[in-house]
């Protein structure tokens, strides 16, 4: 258990570090400068939260699939909230659509 643990760990923070360096990878080729300029002047800090936030959906999609990954090779058990949301959604269009 200690031992999953720790590997745990490590892969969490493997995937932190793919977080970083992908933010760092866009900024290195000018993601943000060219995202800025799209704008008007005098909107670049709305438009520089935007692009970032855009600039990062698939890094934490790859970063939540490779942690469902490695917690299913190391059979980590957890509740995922997002996993209990569809379920009971899926089972309410169930209940509806049987009457």
């Amino acid at each position: 258990m200690q031992h999953a643990k720790l590997l745990h760990h490590i892969a969490t923070a493997i995937g932190f570090a793919w977080l970083i360096g992908w933010f760092y990878l866009c900024k290195h080729f000018g993601v943000m400068d060219w995202g800025v300029t799209l704008l008007p002047q005098g909107y670049e800090g709305a438009g520089l939260m935007l692009v970032i936030g855009l600039m990062m959906v698939p890094a934490f999609f790859i970063w939540s699939r490779f942690n469902r990954f490695v917690e299913k090779k190391l059979e980590i058990k957890g509740k995922y909230y997002e996993d209990e949301y569809y379920t009971s959604e899926q089972a309410t269009k169930n209940k509806h659509t049987r009457h």
